[in-house]
């Protein structure tokens, strides 16, 4: 039989929508106190890629040598994308090229963005956005020859598109309970005993494990307000009458009672779990119901009202006592196994357009210098393509943008479309990551206000490399 403990009980109704606002009520122990820096305000905002974007059809070599070499190899995908036709997108004359300030570094090597990127290429080119190149999981530094040898420690089920979201979010395998995002923010709320915890990490999206921390529970939000039961927060659901709007309120009224006896201490702690959540949701809400509509106009796309559901919860930050917050959202259609050449353009063209908007409503109420947005994704995908589409990876390349982040720059690296160069796998050409995901998390970590103590308790492997600080912010 298993064994269930109250932590895994209030855990579990944390993953339950609605019961998602209990936020906190796992904190049925405290952990050690930290001294992380929790001055001023700041938060992280992680949009997760769903599928695996990429990379080689998003940072797209652009001096000719490499344009030639990634056309060669990607044939079928240039043909479909007709290249050689005027109106191309992946014509060379098409691509935005990128000027990084540390062009030097890449030995003559040039990048480009596609044109459906163009809101990320104008910020890359403003200093507000930077590209983190060949980002993966890993274990410790790994060669292909270390791969070929079999001698070296690889994260498990690599190119599992389930396991390898999981390996980002928490760096183990589906199943894995605790997200570097809820760790991160365990070690906030320990080191300051003011700190709101409830309101600390908020998702926008799916529960996923990225905001799960022993102390910390993710709070849900949509466009706008908190998730509250649909048999009193829709009022289609019992009607519009006198008679209904009691029954919404006493349902309510029942969800948030605290007077429940029983002698089972799971009934009692699920009970309590209910009417906190309630309380929780209608606390945000009455914030939101005082809050003025952003000028800056979102497009509507369902990632565009993630990220306005995050920003009209940084717009009341002050009425939520918090200093940190950790927000997750997430974008789905990446697994481009066919028809990539019809789909990558419009799910680029949405990203963009929607990091634009949400850097234009943080400016709005002065607060572009106080968050960091990044991407993620389960994995890159092959230099080898399949005809009109690509197969799982693992290495790839990702953003980073906001008021403090040092752009104009290339980190990690972006290797040259060279199957032969020792940087991808002998099968379909997978590029091996040259920064792990844990020095993405420790720079952003560091810039979050937290200390190397707390960095290396958080991300288990970060010892195992050298440079813990990828310097982008």
């Amino acid at each position: 039989m298993a064994y269930i403990s109250r932590r895994h009980m209030l855990a579990g109704l944390g993953t339950a929508g609605f019961a998602s606002s209990l936020g906190g009520l796992t904190s049925l122990g405290m952990n050690k106190a930290w001294a992380a820096d929790t001055s001023g305000y700041k938060a992280i905002i992680c949009i997760f890629l769903k599928g695996g974007m990429d990379g080689a059809d998003t940072i797209i070599p652009y001096d000719q040598t490499s344009y030639n070499q990634l056309q060669g190899i990607r044939n079928g995908l240039f043909g479909t994308y007709n290249v050689g036709s005027g109106t191309s997108t992946r014509n060379r004359a098409n691509l935005l090229q990128l000027n990084p300030d540390n062009a030097a570094s890449f030995g003559g090597r040039q990048y480009a963005m596609p044109p459906e990127l163009a809101p990320l290429h104008t910020l890359f080119e403003a200093g507000e956005l930077a590209v983190v190149g060949n980002v993966g999981p890993l274990i410790e530094p790994t060669t292909r020859a270390q791969i070929d040898n079999n001698t070296a420690i690889l994260p498990k089920r690599l190119f599992s598109h389930n396991d390898q979201q999981s390996t980002w979010m928490s760096f183990d395998t589906e199943g894995s309970r605790l997200g570097w995002g809820g760790k991160f923010m365990d070690r906030v709320v320990d080191s300051s005993p003011t700190e709101n915890r409830v309101f600390s990490a908020i998702a926008a999206s799916a529960n996923d494990v990225f905001l799960a921390g022993n102390n910390v529970s993710q709070f849900t939000v949509t466009r706008g307000d908190a998730a509250k039961p649909e048999l009193y927060d829709n009022r289609n659901v019992l009607g519009f009458a006198n008679g209904d709007e009691e029954a919404r309120q006493k349902i309510r009224a029942f969800l948030a009672k605290r007077d429940f006896q029983s002698r089972n201490i799971f009934e009692q702690d699920s009970t309590n779990a209910l009417a906190t959540a309630v309380d929780n949701s209608e606390q945000y809400s009455d914030a939101r119901a005082n809050a003025t509509p952003f000028s800056t106009s979102f497009s509507g796309s369902n990632l565009s009202n993630q990220l306005q559901a995050v920003a009209e919860t940084i717009k009341i930050r002050q009425f939520l006592s918090v200093s940190r917050q950790m927000y997750y959202v997430s974008m789905g259609g990446y697994d481009t196994h066919t028809g990539q050449t019809g789909r990558i353009g419009a799910l680029h063209a949405d990203l963009a357009e929607s990091i634009s908007t949400f850097r234009d409503a943080m400016i709005e109420i002065g607060e572009w210098n106080n968050v960091l947005v990044f991407t993620a994704s389960d994995f890159g995908r092959t230099l080898i393509d399949n005809g009109d589409g690509t197969d799982h990876g693992w290495g790839g390349h990702h953003f980073v943008t906001g008021g403090q982040v040092r752009g104009k720059n290339f980190y990690g690296d972006i290797p040259t479309p060279e199957l032969n160069n020792g940087q991808y796998t002998p099968t379909r050409g997978r590029l091996i990551p040259t920064t792990s995901v844990e020095q993405y998390a420790a720079t952003m970590g560091s810039w979050f206000g937290l200390n190397d103590a707390e960095l290396r308790s958080a991300l288990p492997n970060l010892a195992n490399f050298n440079q813990t600080n990828l310097g982008f912010a």
